[in-house]
């Protein structure tokens, strides 16, 4: 009995192993087939990385600001007797704004001229008597004195009743009204915006070190968000005189012109300051640059060696420096060479290492001075 137990044990014992052996193989050919395992070539698009001369140019963001930009106020305390002009009018270096109430003024104005009318016909006969010697020369110049001092009398008043009279100091665009008919202005209360509009200030920051290449006289271009597919054109018209503490930035303003307006005081917009140098660059479709917070970088097709020694074609992660932005294509300052094959679609999809296959069939934007639909 013990006898058959002991054989019956041996015999398990070599079919368990038996089936353990056979199953090991099986997961050591499995293991092995995926490792040599490779997932199916990703499709991509790809150019010719060449070497452009671009006009050298520096970006920065600036501030729309007014050439004349006033809030016009009350110079003399008074009642609005009547407003002349709407929210957001243009108006003309002159034009009457805002009238205060000025009939105290004007009884005063022709009591002031009534006196002068007294002054002036006393120092006449006062001269006809001085002519006969009858009178003294003491009296004559008193007649006179009456008189200038007459003739400062009105003018005064006449000064205070046009002080009342608001006018636009020059042409531009009204904001928005901050009066009302009836209301009583302190001296220096305000009564509307006024901006002028056309031409208009950018002003905009330039690195320290970046001194050297700025002029006056040099061109910007500037664009705005809201305004799309409109570029605006202008010259440097003034750099700061001093550098900022805080940051080491020079302040530059340019002038453009504003037909219509569109640019307003306070806007953001995105300043191009053009330098004469031209500059080397790569030129390559914003498709293919993979932007990332630790650097920017493309990905590279080449012939790679996989595990097995056999040769593919597959990609490198490059890393690379840009510069400016030109319709759909962005400059590489440095990290590719001329000649080089780099992946302008499909990057997303990419790691380093991946196989990949190449079909141009159809290309991404790539066009300097791209015209949007939308335009």
């Amino acid at each position: 009995m013990v006898k058959r137990m002991v054989i019956m044990l041996l015999a398990m014992s070599a079919f368990i192993g038996v089936i353990g052996f056979v199953k090991f193989r099986r997961i050591q050919a499995s293991t092995e087939r995926s490792s040599s395992f490779r997932p199916p070539p990703e499709a991509v698009t790809t150019i010719i990385a060449r070497q452009e001369l671009w006009q050298g140019s520096l970006g920065a963001i600036g501030t729309v600001a007014a050439v004349n930009g006033v809030i016009v106020s009350a110079d003399l305390p008074g009642i609005v007797q009547k407003i002349a002009f709407g929210s957001g009018d243009r108006v003309e270096s002159g034009d009457v704004l805002v009238q205060l109430d000025t009939r105290q003024e004007q009884a005063q104005l022709a009591a002031a001229e009534a006196r002068l009318e007294l002054t002036r016909l006393n120092l006449d006969r006062i001269r006809g008597l001085r002519e006969q010697g009858i009178n003294s020369p003491v009296d004559f110049d008193t007649a006179v004195a009456q008189q200038k001092q007459a003739e400062g009398n009105v003018a005064e008043i006449r000064a205070t009743v046009e002080r009342k009279t608001v006018r636009a100091p020059f042409s531009g665009v009204l904001g928005l009204r901050q009066v009302n008919l009836g209301q009583y202005l302190k001296s220096g209360d305000p009564v509307v915006p006024l901006q002028s509009l056309h031409p208009i200030y950018v002003n905009f920051d330039v690195p320290q070190q970046e001194l050297g290449r700025m002029r006056v006289g040099g061109e910007v271009r500037v664009t705005a968000e809201g305004i799309p597919g409109v570029e605006f054109a202008g010259r440097i018209t003034a750099i700061d005189s001093i550098v900022d503490e805080s940051t080491r930035n020079v302040r530059i303003q340019a002038t453009l012109d504003n037909p219509g307006g569109r640019l307003r005081p306070g806007m953001f917009v995105t300043t191009r300051a053009i330098l004469d140098a031209k500059e080397p660059v790569v030129a390559l479709p914003a498709s293919a640059i993979s932007y990332a917070p630790y650097g920017d970088s493309v990905f590279i097709v080449e012939d790679l060696k996989g595990p097995n020694g056999q040769t593919y074609r597959g990609v490198r992660q490059q890393f690379v420096k840009l510069g400016s932005a030109r319709g759909d294509q962005v400059a590489v300052v440095s990290g590719i060479a001329p000649g080089t094959e780099v992946v302008t679609s499909g990057a997303f999809k990419l790691r380093n290492g991946a196989a990949v296959e190449v079909n141009n069939t159809t290309q991404p934007a790539n066009d300097p001075r791209p015209s949007p639909e939308d335009n």
